[in-house]
């Protein structure tokens, strides 16, 4: 009733801003209400539905840490949520037009000089009614918002993954395990900036720290099976066997893959990268691709990849002018120059 606005500035109306700005306004309101009314974005609304929307899972997990309720506006009825298209309105006008001609070299700059006039806009006096949007929220409205939680929602996105046969689960090019039992099975997966958790049908299977480290693996040893027996029929042998009908160019470079690794497992997916090389490909291209990365000392999934993706499998490999220098050239001076 009172027309209480908050306002701020963000970089995109992707789901980590969406939400880091509800939290933002609940706080700067000093609780939460019973209920909000979004439009039908798609950080907000996976799916838009009169009778039964289907809330984004990240935006319902926040609205549930502030038990609020989300009851979307109709699809193209603005009138659902008046208020917000007021206070739209009076922001543009009252905010964005008086700094129109600034220049801000930061979001927090901008952030602070929206802050000001924010003050400015809920003290500002009404015309016709005794007050300001301060004082009437602070007096009809503060009493009836539930408090705010003791702590802050921390931002998790999701993702439904599925386990590779080596018992790990790809975020963001890092690899974590889980039980062994759950290889190649479909799993949920909440990661935030400090943490990843994997769920099967609703129950946590596992919980890592969050790392940066491209390429590599968190595994806990509990996952690992007994000896490194074979995962649901995938072991080493098996993609050795696979390796040797193709050639023993590619057989090689498998084994050197399954033997770079701390465990067998970490490395099975180079392996099937590789493999199914030969079914794009051809398995007497990606043969010679695996003879030409033996003889450059590069035997790695990406290496093996770009020569087939530029043709170099099939152009003859030419010795540099530097590997064929005679040993006599007068600009090899040998060990016993430094005598």
């Amino acid at each position: 009733a009172s027309n209480y606005t908050y306002a701020e500035a963000t970089w995109t109306q992707q789901s980590s801003d969406w939400i880091g700005s509800h939290i933002r306004a609940f706080e700067f309101m000093g609780g939460c209400p019973e209920i909000v009314t979004p439009d039908n974005l798609k950080s907000g609304v996976h799916k838009p539905s009169f009778y039964d929307p289907i809330i984004n899972r990240t935006y319902g997990e926040m609205a549930s840490h502030y038990s609020v309720a989300v009851i979307p506006a109709r699809s193209k009825k603005p009138r659902d949520k008046a208020k917000v298209e007021q206070g739209v309105l009076l922001v543009q006008r009252y905010i964005l037009a008086r700094l129109r001609k600034h220049r801000f070299f930061s979001l927090a700059e901008a952030n602070a000089a929206i802050a000001s006039l924010l003050v400015d806009l809920n003290n500002k006096a009404f015309k016709k009614l005794p007050g300001s949007r301060r004082s009437t929220f602070d007096e009809f409205e503060r009493s009836s918002l539930k408090a705010l939680p003791s702590l802050r929602y921390q931002y998790a996105d999701w993702k439904v993954a599925r386990v590779g046969p080596d018992y790990h689960v790809d975020i963001d090019v890092h690899y974590y395990s889980v039980p062994h039992r759950f290889a190649r099975q479909q799993v949920d997966v909440r990661y935030t900036n400090g943490t990843v958790e994997i769920f099967h049908r609703g129950t946590r299977i596992a919980a890592h720290a969050r790392s940066t480290r491209r390429g590599h693996h968190t595994t806990i040893n509990a996952h690992m099976p007994p000896h490194h027996q074979e995962v649901s029929g995938w072991g080493p042998q098996r993609l050795y066997d696979w390796a040797i009908r193709i050639g023993p160019h590619t057989a090689a470079v498998i084994q050197h893959l399954l033997g770079g690794r701390q465990h067998p497992q970490q490395a099975y997916r180079a392996c099937l990268g590789v493999l199914r090389l030969g079914k794009d490909h051809g398995n007497a291209r990606l043969e010679a691709a695996c003879c030409r990365a033996i003889d450059l000392k590069a035997p790695s999934y990406r290496f093996i990849s770009s020569t087939l993706k530029n043709g170099l499998d099939q152009s003859p490999q030419t010795e540099t002018d530097q590997a064929s220098l005679p040993l006599t050239h007068p600009n090899v001076r040998g060990p016993d120059y430094y005598h």
